[in-house]
């Protein structure tokens, strides 16, 4: 059995604000080492319930976050540039897919570092009318390839979104936030206790996971922030001076502008 982990930043267990994204080198560090304990919690879960391979992609900013030293030696870290256009390398023929530290979509009332995938050029994104974030999205796309989404961790407005837009999903949720920079924290050896307990559960219940059903062809509209560039492409159809729609069969191809 296969299992398909892909890590983000900031929705791990002890990341409390921007200092430990891209502020103070001694928070920084500290992130590198939560989010390399969060996911060997996940890793340790995967193989407790049965999992024969298990894949973790780095996942955050150009993904070389980790030390590989620090992560469980059972499982493989992908890192650094995926090819283009591809968003989960080698996810081919996963039984499951575990979204671990994601956050809540721009525009969240309340969300620890909310944004949707690129803070400084996307204000919002729509898929098929329906506003939407990473958390969606990358369900969207794990469906294209045949893999459902098991479990998603991160803080409380993550765990409502994930619940939102993917059909029974299991919601890990590590802490609540009260602002963009502000939550409350689970103490660390909790909040790995908690993640490995609903991977454990997650990978067993995987069978009652389903696939984010998305109608195709499909329109992912962009709306990026004030005076961001558009791109200029053929299949483009811009909507105003800062928003973007494009229609296609492959939402993992529309998010390549």
């Amino acid at each position: 059995m296969k299992i398909y982990i892909f890590a983000d930043l900031e929705g791990i267990s002890g990341i409390a604000n921007s200092e430990y994204i891209n502020g103070n080198p001694h928070f920084v560090e500290l992130a590198r080492r939560y989010m390399a304990e969060d996911i060997n919690s996940c890793v340790e879960g995967c193989f407790e319930a049965g999992a024969t391979e298990v894949i973790v992609r780095d996942g955050h900013c150009n993904g070389t976050n980790l030390d590989p030293h620090m992560i469980d030696p059972r499982a493989t870290l992908i890192q650094g540039a995926a090819p283009y256009g591809v968003r989960f390398p080698d996810i081919e023929g996963s039984n499951g897919l575990i979204l671990l530290g994601y956050h809540a979509m721009a525009g969240t009332e309340g969300a620890l570092l909310e944004h949707s995938y690129n803070s400084a050029e996307i204000q919002n994104l729509w898929l098929n009318d329906r506003r939407i974030g990473e958390i969606g999205l990358d369900a969207a796309i794990a469906s294209e390839h045949k893999v459902p989404v098991l479990m998603v961790s991160g803080d409380d407005k993550a765990c409502q979104e994930a619940v939102l837009w993917i059909p029974n999903v299991r919601a890990c949720q590590v802490k609540k936030s009260y602002d963009t920079q502000g939550t409350r924290l689970m103490i660390p050896s909790a909040a790995h206790a908690m993640i490995k307990e609903y991977t454990i559960e997650a990978i067993k219940h995987r069978r009652r996971s389903k696939l984010l059903k998305v109608d195709y062809p499909a329109t992912l509209r962009t709306e990026f922030v004030e005076r961001t560039p558009l791109p200029h492409r053929a299949d483009v159809v811009k909507i105003d001076g800062r928003t973007i729609e494009r229609t296609g069969n492959s939402v993992e191809e529309l998010l390549v502008c």
